[in-house]
């Protein structure tokens, strides 16, 4: 048997994915996938070269990024935003990939190619709190770039998120995040004067023991508020106001 390397490092991880995927794949699953190849190819992978970083691994609608430099990895989710969000201008609503990022400065462990530890995981938690369009950065990513990039983060305070042990505290950024929100009726919490239905949507359980199936539950309950966000007459409380399990 051969023997395998394991290396420990310390590395920027991008974690990304398409809101409402499994949505726009039902209506229809080839335009989806030709818009989401071309986004890759046109908007992703330029910048990756330019920032030498590497794709690790696709999981459907979503990717995982290793880059050598924290910096230029929130840069480029900031970039990679902006640029999603200017090409979906032209593009109806109904049809538009929209990504959430989530941006992590911590050790991994490096195996056959494939990257783990706590440092992934927490990307992919900044990455299901983010908002539409977002960015959510991890607080030792924060430390590291408030100096360098020409964009403010928002402090969304410590949050808890499942299986972390401790809470970890949250910074985001949202491309043209006022017409945003206003557009998708969501907001922190309802006003004095709110006279609309409120809801929330509290994490889905994995009930199963596959730990890796944490991801399609994390998933559900964020297509889930992206749904119930269509409705005009609805008030939805954003994620990042509810504490996951």
């Amino acid at each position: 048997m051969a023997n395998v390397t394991t290396v420990r490092k310390l590395a920027a991880i991008l974690s990304a994915d398409v809101v409402g995927y499994s949505r726009l794949m039902e209506r229809n699953e080839v335009a989806t996938l030709a818009k989401l190849k071309a986004i890759r190819t046109e908007i992703i992978d330029p910048g990756l070269k330019l920032r030498h970083g590497t794709v690790v691994k696709t999981m459907g609608d979503g990717l995982l990024i290793k880059l050598p430099s924290i910096v230029e990895a929130v840069r480029n989710a900031i970039e990679v935003q902006e640029a999603i969000h200017k090409r979906n201008l032209e593009v109806p609503e109904i049809e538009r990939l929209i990504f959430r990022v989530g941006v992590n400065l911590g050790d991994i462990i490096v195996e056959e190619g494939d990257i783990y530890g706590n440092g992934v995981n927490i990307a992919a938690r900044l990455q299901m709190l983010a908002e539409p369009n977002g960015v959510c950065i991890s607080d030792d990513a924060y430390n590291q770039v408030r100096d360098k990039l020409e964009q403010s983060f928002s402090d969304l305070g410590e949050r808890e998120v499942k299986n972390i042990a401790r809470p970890i505290r949250v910074w985001g950024w949202q491309a043209d995040g006022a017409a945003t929100r206003a557009k998708t009726k969501i907001a922190a919490t309802p006003s004095a004067g709110h006279e609309k239905p409120s809801t929330a949507v509290l994490p889905s359980v994995n009930m199963s023991r596959d730990a890796e199936q944490d991801f399609l539950t994390d998933g559900i309950t964020a297509d889930i508020l992206t749904e119930l966000s269509r409705f005009n007459d609805l008030f939805v409380i954003p994620r990042t106001t509810t504490n996951p399990c």
